[in-house]
């Protein structure tokens, strides 16, 4: 699969919200825990957001953040339609791919603990650095060659 991506625009915003919420719902319900919109807008607004594209159709996106120790996953969501089909795994390795060019020395991100993303991350490397009560904090080391 050939996947691209592309810088998100504020017109994006409606899509990432609402893909999201779909995809992260059951864990909020399951850890009792809010959604809410404006939360999701506030974040998104202070973030690098890239859309994931594959074949001319947006079928996800990615959120970053950085600061002198990491790059930041904030957010990775697919669509349900898209998954398994490597996007996942392409979207972690365009970030690792920029950790490394930015000297960055670390990749982090946050999982819930029942999202079975977490097994895409182990795959690609990421180890959990510690947890909480809902989630779990994953870090990778991108001068490792796991991708």
């Amino acid at each position: 699969m050939v996947f691209d991506r592309r810088p998100a625009s504020p017109a994006d915003l409606a899509f990432a919200r609402e893909l999201t919420c779909r995809n992260m719902l059951r864990y909020y319900i399951q850890y009792d825990l809010l959604w809410r919109d404006e939360g999701f807008d506030v974040g998104w607004a202070g973030r690098e957001n890239w859309l994931i594209v594959r074949d001319g159709v947006t079928s996800g996106f990615f959120s970053l953040s950085r600061d002198a120790r990491a790059i930041y996953i904030r957010e990775l969501q697919v669509a349900e339609a898209c998954r398994r089909q490597g996007a996942g795994s392409w979207a972690i390795g365009q970030v690792v791919a920029m950790a490394r060019q930015e000297r960055r020395p670390a990749v982090r991100l946050t999982v819930f603990k029942s999202n079975p993303a977490r097994n895409l991350y182990e795959r690609q490397g990421f180890a959990v650095q510690g947890e909480d009560e809902c989630f779990l904090r994953m870090e990778l080391d991108p001068s490792t060659l796991v991708l």
